[in-house]
C-alpha cells in the first residue's frame, strides 16, 4: 500500500507524534497532553495522551481546559490591533496620553529602591513598544535585580487576585524603566498594560471584551480568566518537576485559584482554554482575521502583526541578555505581540520564514506558518523549559510534509 496523505501531509508521519508524545507519558515526565495540527483548514492531526489529572486518574480529553498563560498574549495582541483598525489611537502614541501616572518615568542608572538614581528616557514608551516587548518594562522574575525587587516590594504582579488591572498598572508606573524605549528586547508585563490600553479605548473591561468581540464570534466557548463549575471537571492539574525529575501538583486542577472569580484580568497570562478553541484562533489568523463569517481582523493588519519589527530586523537575541522566553530566540524576530521566524540557519527550526508563534508558562505551545498554510497547537502542564516540545513538534510535523 502506498503512502496515505491529508492536507499534503503525510499520516503516517504523523502518528509518529503518538509515540513521541506517549514517551514523555510513560516516563513519567509529564502527566498528558495534546496536539493538533491544521493545514488548508482541515484539522488533519488532533490527538490525547495520558492523564489530565494524575491523583484522580482523569484521562485527558479532548475537550481538557488548560491555563494557556502567555499564550494569552497574542490574543490582548489582537484586541488592541482591532481598537486600532478603528482608528481609536497610532502605534506611536505615547502611552502615557493614557496613563497620567507614567509621564515622570524615568530610566535607571543606579541604586536600589526606594533610592534609585534615574535619567530622563530617551524617548516616551509608545503603544508599539509595549507590543514588541521594548518598553523598558520587566516581569519582576528576579527579585536580586534592582527593577525586580522593586516590581516584589510594590506588589507589580499579575496575580489573578491582586486587586484590579489599573491598580496594577499605576504601581508600574512607579518603578523605573530597565532601558531608553525602543531600544533592547525584554519580556515584561507590557502585554498587560496593552489590556489595559484596550480596556481604556474600548470602554469595557477585558473579559467582556475578549467574550463578546472575539471568543463569541470565533466560537471559543471554553476560553476565558475562569474556570466555571461546568468546565472543572475538565480543568488539567497542573505540574512541576522535582530534584528527583518525578512530577509533583503544583496546582491541583480541583482545588485551584482559577476556580474563584478573578479581579485582575491578566491580558499577558490569565487565560484558560482547549486546544479546539486555540485551534480556531489559530485558523482565523490564517484566513486573514476571519473565520465562519466572523471578521476579527484586516489580512493587511495581520501583515503588520506578523512581521519583525526589532530595530535593524534583529533576533531576539541580539537585543537581550535576558534568558527568559517563551520560545528559542536566535534567528527570531518580534511582532506586535508574537515572536517572528526571520533567519532558519541561526534558528535551525523548519517553520518557513514569516511563521509566527508564542507560548505558554506550562509548555503550552503554538504556530501559525501562512506560507504553508499550516498552524499547530500543543497543550500539557508542566514549567516551560523543562523540555523543548516546539521544536521537537515541529521537526515531526514538517518532516511529515509532502508537498
Amino acid at each position: 500500500m502506498g503512502e496515505h496523505t491529508k492536507a499534503g501531509l503525510s499520516l503516517e508521519r504523523l502518528d509518529r507524534i503518538d509515540a513521541w508524545a506517549q514517551r514523555y507519558v510513560d516516563e513519567g515526565r509529564i502527566s498528558g497532553g495534546q496536539a493538533a495540527v491544521l493545514r488548508h483548514g482541515e484539522l488533519v492531526y488532533h490527538r490525547t495522551f495520558g492523564l489530565r489529572d494524575l491523583e484522580r486518574d482523569q484521562p485527558t480529553t479532548e475537550d481538557t481546559v488548560y491555563r494557556i498563560y502567555s499564550m494569552s498574549k497574542p490574543i490582548t495582541s489582537v484586541a488592541l490591533m482591532m481598537l486600532w483598525e478603528q482608528g481609536l489611537f497610532q502605534l506611536d502614541r505615547p502611552v502615557a496620553t493614557v496613563i497620567p501616572g507614567w509621564r515622570e518615568q524615568r530610566v535607571r542608572t543606579g541604586g536600589e529602591h526606594p533610592d534609585f538614581e534615574t535619567r530622563e528616557p530617551a524617548r516616551a514608551i509608545q503603544i508599539r513598544d509595549l507590543l514588541t516587548h521594548q518598553a523598558g518594562l520587566s516581569y519582576g522574575f528576579v527579585p536580586t535585580m534592582p527593577v525586580d525587587a522593586a516590581y516584589h516590594a510594590l506588589r507589580v504582579n499579575t496575580d489573578r487576585h491582586n486587586g484590579t488591572l489599573a491598580e496594577m498598572v499605576e504601581r508600574a508606573g512607579q518603578v523605573p524603566l530597565e532601558y531608553d524605549p525602543g531600544t533592547r528586547w525584554k519580556y515584561s508585563i507590557a502585554t498587560d498594560v496593552c489590556g489595559y490600553l484596550v480596556e481604556h479605548y474600548s470602554g469595557m473591561p477585558l473579559d467582556r471584551f475578549f467574550r463578546e468581540r472575539i471568543f463569541e464570534p470565533l466560537g471559543m466557548a471554553d476560553t476565558g480568566f475562569d474556570v466555571s463549575a461546568e468546565q472543572q471537571v475538565r480543568f488539567a492539574s497542573n505540574y512541576r518537576r522535582r530534584s528527583t525529575k518525578a512530577i509533583a501538583v503544583s496546582d491541583d486542577g480541583q482545588d485551584s485559584p482559577y476556580l474563584k472569580p478573578a479581579t485582575l484580568f491578566s491580558g499577558g497570562g490569565g487565560l484558560v482554554s482547549t486546544t479546539g478553541d486555540y485551534v480556531r484562533f489559530c485558523q482565523m489568523l490564517l484566513n486573514g482575521g476571519e473565520l465562519d463569517g466572523a471578521r476579527i481582523l484586516s489580512p493587511r493588519t495581520i501583515d503588520l502583526m506578523t512581521m519583525n519589527h526589532l530595530p535593524n530586523d534583529a533576533a531576539m537575541d541580539e537585543l537581550s541578555d535576558d534568558g527568559y522566553a517563551q520560545v528559542a530566540r536566535a534567528g527570531v524576530g518580534f511582532g506586535l505581540g508574537v515572536a517572528v521566524h526571520i533567519d532558519q540557519a541561526r534558528s535551525l527550526q523548519s517553520q518557513s520564514l514569516g511563521a509566527y508563534y508564542w507560548g505558554g508558562a506550562a509548555s503550552t505551545a503554538f504556530w501559525v506558518d501562512p506560507a504553508d498554510d499550516l498552524a499547530v497547537v500543543w497543550m500539557t502542564q508542566i514549567p516551560s523549559g523543562t523540555y523543548d516540545f516546539p521544536r521537537q513538534l515541529a521537526s515531526l510535523v514538517y518532516s511529515a510534509m509532502v508537498d
